[in-house]
């Protein structure tokens, strides 16, 4: 405020030269440096052009030439959640892994979830997928899930996407359709909170919704389940992370009503231990 002042009474013909004095003070040539800088803008000399046109090759040639093979095959396994749960039951083995084989465009993609409590495993599922990119941030997938453990198997065909949202949540949304007419959808986001390079928070969601009862497996019609907790862990490498959290599970419905006539709650909040690997 100030210097406003200072210009405005100054009028147009101070201002102007004000303006030129604080012109010749912030010019190259009022700096120190400014020489060194223009003797070594001088000393730089371009490469030479190619002397010659790049020949004809074949394309795999040509991307390890370039270190820009988008065909190349990779893999790779993450154990997002390898963890241990205090339950009503005793103490819980949780798990949630993936893994993908491909390239850039086509991969073989499975996923596995489930838990274990005493020895016995009371729900789990393992799907497998053809994933494709459809579009820069999203992957469809198409395949089959295959539900074991609390109950007869079940098997599915599955259809779904997976990708970043905006605002960089990690989304999967799949729909399945079984045998007798049992459908099913299942919705999970995750997001990466960075506090430092190493310590990262990490809530995650996840809902699955039935259009059919299956009392065999204790899952009823309509919201069935809805399990949310937020991970804080610590990378000691990048390829393997310890963290602590809280998780929240909530059945609702017809399911909630076969949870507790089996003498369980329908809700659930536990304090977790794990690690994160992959490789």
């Amino acid at each position: 405020m100030r210097r406003r002042r200072t210009l405005g009474s100054l009028g147009i013909g101070g201002a102007l030269l004000y303006a030129s004095m604080a012109w010749t003070q912030e010019s190259p040539e009022s700096h120190p440096g400014s020489e060194a800088s223009e003797e070594s803008e001088a000393e730089h000399v371009p490469p030479a052009p190619p002397s010659h046109a790049l020949p004809e090759m074949p394309y795999r040639e040509m991307g390890t030439m370039m270190q820009m093979d988008d065909t190349d095959r990779f893999a790779m396994i993450l154990f997002d959640q390898l963890e241990w749960r205090p339950t009503d039951q005793g103490a819980a083995a949780v798990w949630q892994a993936q893994g993908w084989y491909g390239g850039d465009y086509d991969k073989l993609w499975v996923r596995s979830e489930g838990e274990r409590v005493g020895g016995s495993t009371e729900d789990a599922r393992v799907e497998a997928f053809w994933d494709r990119i459809i579009a820069r941030w999203w992957n469809l997938q198409a395949g089959a899930r295959e539900d074991f453990g609390g109950g007869p198997p079940r098997a599915w065909a599955a259809l779904g996407v997976q990708g970043l949202t905006p605002y960089w949540f990690d989304l999967e949304a799949t729909v399945y359709v079984g045998d007798e007419g049992r459908t099913a959808a299942r919705v999970k986001a995750e997001y990466d909170i960075l506090l430092t390079q190493r310590l990262i928070v990490q809530p995650e969601v996840e809902v699955n919704l039935y259009g059919k009862a299956d009392p065999a497996r204790e899952i009823g019609s309509g919201l069935s389940d809805l399990d949310a907790g937020i991970r804080l862990r610590y990378a000691v490498r990048p390829e393997l992370a310890p963290y602590v959290g809280v998780a929240w599970q909530r059945r609702f419905g017809t399911t909630a009503d076969f949870v507790r006539a089996a003498g369980a709650a329908a809700g659930d909040v536990s304090v977790l231990a794990g690690v994160r690997i992959w490789f």
